[in-house]
């Protein structure tokens, strides 16, 4: 390597030092999430209206499954926050009758509001939400 070409790496390396410590600092570090607002047993629960198909039962028949997408909400004591930074923003919407599956059914892809009566964390690994709502009834219909 001759002198000039030393010199021409040295600046090089000189200036890719510099750039990256002149932009290191630009960059911004986000704020921690928030946690959502806590939710209570009558409280609205509103989002989209979500369907997918899973084995459930002994003979493991394709059965529904409801999943309610909204923004994050805090669980009341004792599930808190579902181990969640922010809170769960998926819930499962649990039939416990025909017709309970069927006014759903009309709503799938569709903004809901649904009235919370029971509400828990998700605890088995096949629950697909971070939340489960056992006990509720439709509110609105959008």
């Amino acid at each position: 390597m001759t002198g000039s070409d030393f010199g021409k790496c040295f600046a090089l390396a000189t200036a890719i030092v510099l750039a990256a410590t002149f932009e290191a600092p630009a960059q911004q570090v986000e704020p921690p999430a928030k946690a959502g607002k806590l939710i209570n047993t009558g409280d609205i629960l509103s989002g989209q209206l979500n369907a997918m198909r899973m084995r459930g039962g002994k003979k493991g028949k394709r059965v529904n499954t409801y999943q309610l997408v909204s923004e994050p909400r805090r669980l009341p004591p004792p599930n808190g926050l579902c181990n969640l930074e922010t809170g769960p923003e998926t819930f499962q919407i649990v039939t416990s009758s025909d017709a309970q599956t069927a006014q759903l059914k009309g709503f799938i892809g569709k903004e809901i509001s649904v009235k919370v009566d029971e509400v828990a964390c998700a605890e088995d690994a096949g629950q697909m939400s971070e939340a489960i709502v056992t006990k509720w009834s439709v509110v609105t219909k959008h």
